[in-house]
């Protein structure tokens, strides 16, 4: 699990600042005002809970702060879905990457990839994916 895990509200900061960096908290703020009401000093106290957790450098620059990724977007990405499918019985996971396919719209390529890497997978899959929760966590029949 994801020591620092980082709410939504730490996601829009984090997507800011990974298109536009390094790049100060007004800008930030004023990157997100048509979509947040946030006053500047939300935006910095979200600002200083990712420093605090290690996702945002610091760096002053004259009379202002700078702030850059620690992390990449996809890293922290690929953080959070790891830390869904811990969560879930491992027969489930087949299941919940059939509803992402069904809810978001991918591209044709995105598509093709996607085939091509079900296809490498296909050929050491095994028979039967068994379930490891602890028993009474899930409804499967051991």
């Amino acid at each position: 699990m994801q020591e620092n895990q980082i709410s939504p509200s730490e996601w829009e900061i984090m997507r800011v600042v990974w298109t536009n960096h390094p790049i100060s908290s007004r800008e930030i703020n004023d990157i997100l005002k048509e979509k947040k009401e946030w006053k500047l000093t939300t935006t910095k106290t979200l600002i200083g809970r990712l420093v605090k957790k290690g996702m945002l450098s610091t760096e002053k620059q004259g009379r202002k702060f700078e702030y850059s990724p620690l992390v990449t977007e996809k890293e922290s990405i690929d953080e959070s879905i790891d830390d869904l499918l811990d969560q879930m019985c491992n027969t489930k996971v087949g299941r919940s990457i059939e509803t992402i396919l069904e809810k978001r719209t991918l591209s044709k390529t995105e598509l093709e990839q996607l085939s091509e890497l079900i296809k490498k997978k296909k050929e050491t899959a095994p028979n039967k994916i068994y379930c490891t929760c602890t028993p009474g966590q899930c409804g499967c029949v051991v």
